[in-house]
C-alpha cells in the first residue's frame, strides 16, 4: 500500500505508526503541500489539498492526516474509512525557562505568549485579556526552539503532538484541562482516507479502526460542521464516552478578541448517533448566539 504523507517530522512520525499497524508491504510517499510552501495561507485544506489530489489521480493509496487539519466536506470520491486510537487531545502549555506556571492564570501580567491558533489565542484572551498574543509559525521543533530564545514567556502545543515525537510532557509543559480550555475538533485523532471505491483499501484502512476515537471524531466533526466554522473560526469540540457508553460532546465557540464566548455540552440520547449528537449540538450553539461571533473578522492570526 502507497501511503501518502507530508513530509515534516510530525506528519513521517504519524504516517510510520500507521504503517507499523498496517504491516506488510507498504511505501511512504512523502506530498509537499499549499501549507507547507505557504503557513501563512488561510484555507484549512492547505494541509490535505494535494494529498488528496494524489489520492485521485492514483498517485497513492490512502493518506494519514492529522484529523484537526481534514475540513468537513471532503471531495468527491474521497472518504475517511480509519480512525485509530485516539493520542492525548489536550493542549499543553509550555514556559520558558524561569516561568512558573501551571495554568494560564498563573503566567506573569502581560505574558507574550506564542500560538498560530485563532482558537488558542481566543481562549487565552477569554481567560486572559492582559495577555499579548504572539504569532508563531512553524513546526513543534521550531515552536520548542523560538521559546528556548526567551522571546516568550509561553506557548501552547498539541499534546498529541509532542507524544508522537517523543517529548516527555511532564519536562515540556503542563496539559491545559480539556473541559476549560476545549481542544479543536479531532485533535489527537488521525484520519486515514483513500478513494471511496478502493474496497481493499477501504477494509484494511477500517481494520484499524478504534470505536470511541471513531464516534468522537464523528460527532466533533459534525459539530464543525452545523457550525458552518472554518479556519477563520476560534471553535472547540471535544467529545468523550460518558455514562451508560454514550457520548458526551462540549462545544465552545469564541470572539477573536476572547470578549464573548458561547459554549454547551450535551449527552447523547438512547441509540443517538455520534453525527446527530454533533448536529444537535451545532445547532444550540447557533441558537444561543454562535454565529455572530463565528462572523467576526479576526484582527489577528490566520
Amino acid at each position: 500500500m502507497r501511503i501518502g504523507t507530508r513530509a515534516s517530522p510530525l506528519a513521517l512520525a504519524q504516517a510510520h505508526h500507521v504503517a507499523s499497524l498496517l504491516g506488510g508491504d507498504v511505501e511512504l510517499v512523502e506530498v509537499t503541500t499549499t501549507g507547507d510552501r505557504d503557513r501563512a495561507a488561510p484555507d484549512k485544506e492547505k494541509w490535505v489539498k494535494e494529498l488528496e489530489l494524489a489520492l485521485l489521480d492514483g498517485r497513492v493509496d490512502a493518506c494519514v492526516h492529522s484529523a484537526k487539519d481534514v475540513p468537513t466536506t471532503l471531495p468527491d470520491g474521497l472518504v475517511i474509512a480509519g480512525v485509530p486510537a485516539r493520542e492525548d487531545p489536550r493542549d499543553v502549555l509550555c514556559t520558558a525557562r524561569g516561568v512558573v506556571a501551571g495554568t494560564v492564570e498563573e503566567l506573569p501580567p502581560g505574558a507574550r505568549v506564542g500560538t498560530s491558533s485563532l482558537r488558542r489565542a481566543a481562549l487565552l484572551r477569554a481567560a486572559r485579556p492582559d495577555l499579548e498574543i504572539v504569532e508563531i509559525r512553524g513546526n513543534v521543533g521550531t515552536r520548542l526552539a523560538l521559546l528556548e530564545r526567551g522571546d516568550l514567556a509561553a506557548i501552547v502545543l498539541a499534546a498529541a503532538g509532542l507524544r508522537r515525537l517523543g517529548h516527555d510532557l511532564d519536562a515540556v509543559g503542563t496539559p491545559l484541562p480539556a473541559r476549560t480550555f476545549v481542544p479543536a475538533a479531532g485533535q489527537g485523532s488521525l484520519a486515514l482516507e483513500c478513494r471511496a471505491d478502493d474496497t481493499t483499501t477501504r477494509a484494511a484502512l477500517d481494520a484499524l479502526s478504534d470505536r470511541d476515537a471513531h464516534d468522537t471524531l464523528a460527532a466533533e466533526r459534525e459539530a464543525v460542521r452545523t457550525l458552518g466554522a472554518d479556519c477563520h473560526s476560534a471553535v472547540g469540540a471535544r467529545a468523550v464516552r460518558g455514562d451508560e457508553d454514550r457520548l458526551e460532546l462540549h462545544g465552545w465557540v469564541g470572539a477573536p478578541d476572547g470578549s464573548a464566548v458561547v459554549t454547551d455540552a450535551l449527552q447523547a440520547g438512547p441509540g443517538e448517533l455520534p453525527v446527530d449528537l454533533g448536529r444537535r449540538l451545532g445547532e444550540r450553539l447557533l441558537a444561543a448566539g454562535a454565529r455572530a461571533l463565528l462572523d467576526q473578522t479576526p484582527e489577528v492570526l490566520s
